[in-house]
C-alpha cells in the first residue's frame, strides 16, 4: 500500500474526559482515531476505511486466523488455474444475499470486480494492472482471465476492497462512488454513519455464523490522547489504532496489574529506509552498504519504539516463510568498523566527509526520533567520515516529492495491500523502464524514491510472479533478497507489532493478519 498515511501525530492539547459511557444495548463500543475517508470498497485505501469495509463484507477468500494462508469465503474452493497461469475458475457459494435483499451470484461478483476496476478509485490499479476480463460463466461460477501470470492472485482476492457489493445499490462509471453507505453481504450492515461515530447492526439474513455480539458502535476520537483517556475511563470497550508508544506502554503496565487486557499480534507493516541511488554520495555502492552496516536496530527498538516492534533484516517480513535475515548476516547491527572501511574505500575521509540528508514526513514523531538517533550514532561513532543532516517536510509534500527524487535518504512505512511476499518486492524493486546510467525512470523503485534499476532483478520478479510451485518460488525470493542485501536500495529497520486493548469484561478480541480488528467474535 502507498506508504503510511495513517495519523501518527502526538497532540499536546489537554483532553476533556469523555462523559459518554459504554452503551448498554449489548453492542460493543470500539474506540479509534481512524476516521474513514470513504466506505466505498472501490475507493477505500486507508486502514480506517478498509477496517470497516472488512467487517461489513465478505470476500471470495479470507485468511485463516493468525496466518497468511488463505481459505475460501464466498468461493467454495481455491481457484482452478489453467496450465498457462492466466485463467482462474472460481466456484461460488449459493444462498447468500446482500444487505438490501438482492441475491449474490456470479453476475453480482462480476459487476463488483468490474466496478472496482472501472470506477478508477484509489486501489483500482491492484486489479486493473493484471486482470484482463471477469466473466460469470454460470450462475455460481466465475472466470477471471489475467493479462500475465500472477501466482499471488488468490491473496489479492482477499483484499477488503475486492468484496461484492449489491448491483442494485451501486453503479459502474469512473468516479461514481458512494462514500457514505455500504451494501455488501457481510455479518454487519451499516445502521448509522456520522462524522464521529458509526453504528453497525447484525445482518439477520447472514449466510454464515452470526456475530457473538448485538452490533458495534465505533467512536472516532480526535487524537491518541482522547482515545487513551476514553479507554482508561471505560468509555470504550476496545481501543485500537492509533495510540502512541508511551500510551501503549502505560496501558500494557495497567494490563499486568489486571486493570484491563492487552492483546498484541505480529504486524505486517514494515519500516525501512530508502536510499536514492541518483543522489551523491549514495550513487556509490560502498556508501549505501556503509549505511546498512551502521544501523543499530536493537537500539532503535528500545529507545524509539519502547520494545513495541521486531528488528527486521529483510524487506520481506518474518510473517512469510520465505523471509531471510540477510542484512543481519552481511552487516549485523552497529557495525561501525565495517561502515568506516566502506566509506574509506569509496574515497571519503575525515577531511573529505560523505554528506547525506535524511528526510521524513513531519507528522511522524517516531521517524523524527529515528532520524535523530541515527544522526547521534553517526556523530559519535564514525569520527566525522560521514555527516547526516536531518530534514523534515509536511506529509503531503513528502509523499508527492519522493517519486521525483528529491530526497537522498527517506524514512518510511509500508502497509501491504495483500499478504504475499510479492507485495514487499515488486512495488519496491520492479522497473520496466530505466537504464544503468539513469536508474529507474518508471516503475516501483522510481515511485518509492530509490530509482534502483537492475535487469536481473526485473527477471527474478517476473519469474516469482509466474511460479505456481511454492518451493520453487521460495528459491527465487532467496535470490531476490540476496541481491537486495548486496545492492542496498533499501534498508529494512523494523516490523511492527499491533496492540489492541480491551476492558476486563470483553472476550474474543483478535486481529486478522492485515491489521483489521475482527468485530464478529468480540463479546462481553
Amino acid at each position: 500500500m502507498a506508504v503510511s498515511c495513517t495519523p501518527r501525530q502526538q497532540t499536546s492539547t489537554p483532553s476533556t474526559s469523555p462523559t459518554n459511557t459504554v452503551a448498554s444495548d449489548g453492542k460493543i463500543t470500539v474506540g479509534t482515531t481512524g476516521k474513514p475517508r470513504t466506505l466505498d470498497p472501490a475507493d477505500a485505501y486507508e486502514l480506517a476505511s478498509l477496517g470497516l469495509v472488512f467487517n461489513m463484507s465478505d470476500r471470495l477468500y479470507t485468511y485463516e486466523p493468525g496466518s497468511t494462508e488463505i481459505k475460501p469465503q464466498l468461493a467454495t474452493a481455491l481457484p482452478k488455474v489453467s496450465a498457462d497461469g492466466l485463467t482462474y475458475t472460481i466456484p461460488l457459494r449459493q444462498g447468500v444475499v446482500f444487505h438490501d435483499g438482492t441475491p449474490f451470484n456470479a453476475k453480482a461478483m462480476e459487476f463488483s470486480l468490474q466496478r472496482f476496476i472501472e470506477n478508477k478509485g484509489k486501489p483500482s490499479f491492484l486489479l486493473s494492472d493484471i486482470v484482463d476480463s471477469v466473466k460469470a460463466r454460470g450462475e455460481y461460477e466465475l472466470t477471471i482471465k489475467l493479462k500475465k501470470p500472477f501466482a499471488a492472485f488468490p491473496s489479492l482476492l482477499a483484499f477488503s476492497g475486492v468484496c461484492p457489493v449489491s448491483p442494485k445499490a451501486y453503479e459502474i462509471g469512473a468516479g461514481k462512488f458512494q462514500p457514505n453507505t455500504f451494501v455488501g453481504t457481510g455479518p454487519y450492515k451499516l445502521a448509522k454513519y456520522g462524522p464521529d461515530s458509526l453504528s453497525l447492526e447484525v445482518f439477520d439474513k447472514y449466510w454464515g455464523e452470526k456475530p457473538t455480539n448485538q452490533g458495534i458502535n465505533v467512536q472516532i476520537q480526535t487524537s491518541p490522547v482522547n482515545l487513551f483517556n476514553a479507554f482508561r475511563t471505560g468509555a470504550v470497550d476496545v481501543a485500537y489504532l492509533s495510540l502512541q508508544p508511551d500510551q501503549i506502554r502505560s496501558l500494557e503496565e495497567g494490563s499486568k496489574k489486571g486493570d484491563w487486557q492487552a492483546i498484541s499480534a505480529q504486524g505486517s507493516v514494515v519500516s525501512y529506509m530508502v536510499l536514492n541511488r541518483n543522489q551523491t554520495p549514495l550513487d556509490k555502492l560502498e556508501v549505501r552498504q556503509a549505511i546498512a552496516a551502521l544501523i543499530d536496530r536493537p537500539l532503535l527498538n528500545e529507545r524509539v519504539l519502547l520494545g513495541q516492534a521486531d528488528p527486521l533484516y529483510s524487506m520481506i517480513p518474518t510473517t512469510f516463510n520465505v523471509s531471510q535475515p540477510l542484512f543481519k548476516e552481511k552487516y549485523g547491527d552497529a557495525n561501525f568498523d565495517q561502515a568506516k572501511q566502506l566509506l574509506t574505500k569509496a574515497g571519503f575521509s575525515t577531511a573529505n566527509p560523505a554528506k547525506v540528508q535524511v528526510w521524513y514526513p513531519a507528522s511522524s514523531p517516531t521517524r523524527s526520533l529515528v532520524a535523530q538517533t541515527l544522526k547521534s550514532l553517526v556523530d559519535t561513532k564514525l569520527e566525522g567520515i560521514l555527516q547526516l543532516e536531518v530534514k523534515t517536510v509536511e506529509g503531503a509534500t513528502f509523499f508527492k516529492d519522493i517519486s521525483k527524487g528529491s530526497y537522498p535518504i527517506a524514512l518510511l512505512d509500508w502497509y501491504p495491500d495483500f499478504l504475499d511476499p510479492d507485495n514487499y518486492i515488486q512495488p519496491f524493486l520492479d522497473c520496466p523502464k530505466g537504464s544503468d546510467a539513469k536508474g529507474c525512470e518508471e516503475g516501483g523503485s522510481q515511485t518509492q524514491g530509490a530509482f534502483y534499476y537492475s535487469t536481473a532483478m526485473n527477471q527474478l520478479i517476473d519469474q516469482q510472479r509466474k511460479e505456481q510451485n511454492p518451493e520453487a518460488r521460495k528459491q527465487i525470493f532467496a535470490k531476490i533478497q540476496a541481491q537486495v542485501v548486496n545492492d542496498v536500495p533499501y534498508v529494512p529497520l523494523w516490523q511492527n507489532k499491533d496492540f489492541v486493548f480491551a476492558q476486563k469484561s470483553v472476550s474474543g478480541v483478535k486481529l486478522d493478519p492485515t491489521q483489521n480488528l475482527i468485530y464478529r467474535n468480540i463479546k462481553k
